[in-house]
């Protein structure tokens, strides 16, 4: 019996409830989910690659499934060779994603032919949380309880007092 493997990359700084919820669908489809957390170069994380990777493996425990949560810094056609995928997960909140997800996964297509890329839509109550909004509202002292896990907000209002008092 062959093991499907599916990959799903991201920074996940913070995670959200909306990547759980992809997270959880996701491990529906395949026998071992493989969460890449990742660092863009583009993008100035709130959390290192460790602290992503232990607050992913928290939120995680919870799912029974055989999920494994580690670092990557490559091509994520590459990691997902590696890693014996053959399935490449990504999440779509708008229309917006769709654009950019499809030139993803024509590019991730040429480079290898042999694993796939699968969409699935965020469930609608979840399509507007983005981690870059969730931070910014944190930064403004907004309430974030509705996008993140009780924990996880806790881990982010410590974050930004400490950002604070190091500026201050």
């Amino acid at each position: 019996m062959t093991i499907r493997t599916g990959v799903y990359p991201g920074t996940f700084d913070p995670i959200t409830l909306g990547h759980m919820d992809i997270i959880r669908r996701g491990a529906k489809l395949v026998d071992r989910l493989v969460i890449g957390v990742t660092t863009n170069p583009s993008k100035s994380p709130m959390f290192s690659v460790e602290e992503r990777m232990a607050m992913v493996r928290r939120e995680v425990a919870d799912i029974g499934s055989e999920i494994h949560v580690v670092s990557f810094d490559a091509l994520l056609m590459d990691f997902a060779e590696q890693e014996g995928a053959s399935v490449i997960i990504r999440g779509l909140r708008a229309v917006a994603d769709f654009e950019y997800e499809y030139q993803m996964a024509g590019m991730n297509q040429q480079l290898n032919n042999r694993i796939e890329t699968v969409f699935l839509m965020a469930d609608v109550a979840l399509q507007p949380i983005a981690s870059r909004l969730v931070k910014e509202i944190a930064r403004f002292d907004g309430d974030i309880s509705k996008f993140v896990s009780p924990a996880v907000c806790t881990e982010v209002a410590e974050r930004v007092a400490l950002n604070r008092q190091k500026k201050g």
